[in-house]
């Protein structure tokens, strides 16, 4: 079940609200989410649940292991269970067949080993009750003694299959007692109607350009280009709507997730991108990887290594195949040279050249990302900047760029967070003062032509649940 869908907006939501809203008992409420929540998971896949409520039972069980444990070694091992048991199901289910293809190709042999089906979400989810189970250990939070609560927090529909990754010590309050109101439910309602549109009407607009022409049997130069910026467009309202939708429904239950995207796009450095992209994932590799290794509190050598591990695995977490793994790598090395080398040239450099090499870099990147195959994603940036036979156009280039260039214009501007730009103007008052009553009328005006727009597309995935 996807957001975006008329089993989602219509019926699933509104009878998740009603139910909770009929009760004020905090733990009926939580009896909804948590039904509700699990209901969810296992519409498309039922059998995963499993998987999933192993992994929190475990993890429940470790956590009072380390609260009840008198000695450090016995804390250590108890985290050490709940991790390796956790990180093993990950592993498993989507690494273990890539490693067995290179183990097999290493000896020469036939890989008959079946890989299994990726349970949805189990790359969020596990990364959530790591937090838990560590954050116990480190003593930054209380263990959780109420199964169904620690359940409830892996297990919430909003952030379950798709993120934002939430950490265990910024939302455990709330698990007990929240404080609800109409205001927020409004709030919620006006985040998760933004999020839905860009998601309908920009991502899966510039997402059906990208596919058509790369079905192409002849890839042109504009095309190369066209196909890469589309697809920036996309994964970025893709992912960025589905964190608006996730952060709104936060709001309508009474909880506070943190922002996931920050107008990427607008970054000066990739230092800066990776601050305002995937906020959550960049946090938990930082917390729970960079700063255990030691962080940038070690030698120049050490504090390389520490950077290309770290980005090294974000670029395999997202998906066990190489191409990742050279995508986080290629940021990696990115970023080294960005710290190491090129600070003083960059803040000689006017902002506008600044912003226009970042985004360059990360339309690179995701030729990386976007083409499992290497050898396909590097024949693409090699059309791209011309090392090849390839033509400067072709006529389907023009017409899907004809075809969609409003799109594709209000995608750029969306991508520029215009509301801080008004609130430097002079007029800022009286704009602030139009804007009480415009917003509610443009949000539901955007939530119609959604709605309108779900009815009628067939192409409506969300990219981030292969992940």
């Amino acid at each position: 079940m996807v957001f975006s869908s008329m089993t989602f907006v219509p019926l699933f939501l509104p009878l998740v609200l009603l139910l909770y809203y009929s009760t004020k008992h905090p733990n009926i409420r939580n009896g909804v989410l948590l039904a509700f929540s699990l209901l969810f998971y296992a519409w498309g896949e039922p059998k995963w649940i499993l998987v999933m409520l192993l992994t929190v039972t475990v993890n429940y069980l470790c956590g009072l292991l380390i609260d009840h444990s008198q000695s450090k070694i016995q804390r250590t091992a108890s985290m050490v269970l709940g991790v390796s048991l956790s990180l093993g199901f990950l592993v498993y289910f989507k690494y273990f067949g890539f490693f067995s293809d290179i183990a097999t190709s290493l000896l020469g042999i036939e890989n008959t080993f079946r890989k299994p089906v990726l349970p949805i979400g189990i790359s969020f989810y596990t990364f959530q009750v790591l937090t838990y189970t560590v954050d116990v250990y480190r003593g930054k939070v209380p263990v959780q003694k109420s199964y169904g609560k620690l359940l409830m927090y892996v297990s919430f529909f909003p952030q379950l299959i798709a993120g934002p990754i939430v950490n265990y010590t910024d939302i455990a309050p709330s698990l007990g007692v929240r404080q609800e109101s109409w205001e927020e439910v409004y709030q919620g309602f006006t985040r998760f109607f933004i999020g839905l549109a860009k998601k309908v009407l920009l991502a899966n607009t510039c997402g059906v350009v990208t596919d058509k022409l790369t079905g192409l049997d002849t890839l042109s130069v504009a095309g190369s280009w066209l196909i890469i910026i589309a697809y920036a467009f996309q994964i970025y309202f893709d992912f960025s709507g589905y964190s608006d939708m996730a952060i709104g429904m936060g709001h309508m239950f009474g909880f506070h997730f943190f922002e996931n995207f920050n107008y990427p796009y607008i970054s000066k450095s990739i230092t800066e991108f990776w601050r305002r992209w995937h906020i959550s994932l960049g946090t938990f590799f930082r917390d729970y990887v960079y700063i255990p290794l030691g962080g940038n509190r070690v030698s120049t050598g050490k504090h390389i290594r520490n950077i290309l591990i770290v980005w090294i695995l974000t670029g395999f977490w997202h998906g066990a195949s190489w191409n990742f793994i050279v995508w986080g790598t290629y940021y990696g090395i990115l970023l080294l040279a960005e710290k190491f080398l090129l600070q003083s040239l960059k803040k000689k450099l006017p902002d506008v050249i600044n912003t226009a090499t970042t985004l360059l870099l990360v339309l690179i990147g995701w030729v990386f990302f976007y083409y499992e195959d290497l050898s396909t994603g590097l024949h693409h940036l090699g059309v791209m900047f011309g090392f090849s036979n390839a033509p400067l156009s072709d006529p389907w280039t023009v017409y899907y760029f004809k075809h969609n260039i409003v799109f594709l214009a209000v995608a750029a501007l969306a991508c520029y967070p215009w509301k801080q730009l008004l609130q430097k103007l002079p007029c800022q008052k009286a704009l602030a003062t139009t804007a009480v009553w415009l917003k509610p009328l443009v949000v539901t005006a955007l939530f119609l032509l959604s709605m309108a727009m779900v009815i009628t597309q067939s192409y409506n995935p969300f990219l981030y649940f292969r992940f």
